[in-house]
């Protein structure tokens, strides 16, 4: 006997929620989905009518269903936001060069504006050429770093009033237990913030925040959505995979502990006395920082000076570094 839509409309369910364990059938998990990312939305007052709104676009799951949710939200409920497309080139041959192919089919379905930055016309590198000085223990860091801030640029150059990212559920819990394995305070004190800025700094939001990267599989899927899911083939090293295979692990013991996590983060309190470091803006390039020079700064200098590990190395040695030796020139 098939079973039945717990929310009562009479139709037969086709999927169980990760997130609540409700059994619901396409058309109700559909609306249930949208809904939630609306509340999101309106509670945290993430937009103002009339925004110009940047979404950053990689072309992979979390990013298409955030691009065609919010153009959706916006004319169902009149939010009065003019959107725009966003996307990174990091110059992975095999990897960026095709997804950037499913931004611009995005760009076309949805009728929206696409800006395309490339981390070679910013920083003169491209990914490819940094993992060959740099080989692929770090070079994520490298990409991670230099990601945010073009984000940061091409927001500045599209005179957006916010940046919307498609960081899901899974991600900022997977960033929360990243940061108590580093004892990151700083960072951990506010990862789980749904909207982040610094000083004269564009805002990013986070409108995916609680949804559940199954959920946005599912909806992705049942939208017949067109995305790239091809993994980069820089990553599966990286320190954030082991993280995310013991939260899948723990989700199979505990399905909540996504939210758990996440609410965690949220409740935590810094003890008096503890000093933070202030989002300020970089000497240099004049975008955020909690240092007089930024990180993307620092790993520009050490790749322009044949010293790529300089900017992975602690700030005393940088300084060190930087201050027996000539200056060089960071064009942007």
């Amino acid at each position: 006997m098939p079973v039945q839509c717990n929310l009562s409309c009479g139709r037969s369910a086709i999927l169980k929620r990760p997130k609540t364990g409700d059994t619901l059938c396409k058309e109700c998990f559909f609306q249930t989905f949208e809904n939630e990312i609306h509340e999101t939305i309106v509670l945290n007052k993430l937009f103002h009518r009339g925004f110009k709104v940047a979404i950053a676009a990689s072309g992979g799951k979390d990013s298409t269903v955030l691009a065609y949710t919010l153009k959706l939200l916006n004319e169902r409920h009149n939010y009065g936001l003019d959107l725009f497309l966003l996307s990174v080139d990091e110059g992975i041959t095999g990897y960026r060069d095709d997804s950037l192919e499913t931004v611009k089919k995005n760009r076309d379905d949805y009728e929206m504006p696409l800006k395309i930055l490339s981390y070679e016309e910013l920083y003169g590198w491209s990914m490819d050429k940094i993992v060959q000085q740099v080989g692929r223990k770090n070079n994520c860091t490298f990409c991670g770093v230099f990601r945010r801030q073009a984000l940061d640029r091409g927001a500045a150059l599209l005179k957006v009033d916010s940046l919307v990212t498609g960081h899901n559920a899974d991600d900022i819990a997977e960033t929360v237990l990243m940061n108590i394995l580093r004892g990151d305070i700083s960072r951990l004190s506010r990862c789980t913030s749904i909207i982040t800025m610094g000083e004269n700094s564009i805002p990013r939001c986070k409108p995916l925040k609680y949804a559940y990267e199954k959920e946005i599989v599912m909806y992705a899927y049942f939208k017949k959505l067109h995305y790239f899911s091809t993994e980069c083939i820089y990553s599966p090293e990286a320190y954030r995979g082991h993280v995310r295979s013991f939260l899948k692990n723990l989700e199979k013991i505990r399905p909540s502990a996504i939210i758990d996590i996440i609410q965690s983060g949220e409740s935590i309190c810094i003890r008096d006395g503890v000093t933070l470091p202030n989002r300020g803006i970089c000497d240099k390039c004049g975008f955020v920082s909690s240092q007089s020079i930024c990180k993307a700064c620092t790993l520009l200098e050490g790749l322009n000076r044949g010293l790529p590990k300089l900017g992975i190395s602690k700030s005393s040695h940088y300084k060190r570094i930087t201050a027996t030796t000539s200056n060089v020139k960071i064009d942007f």
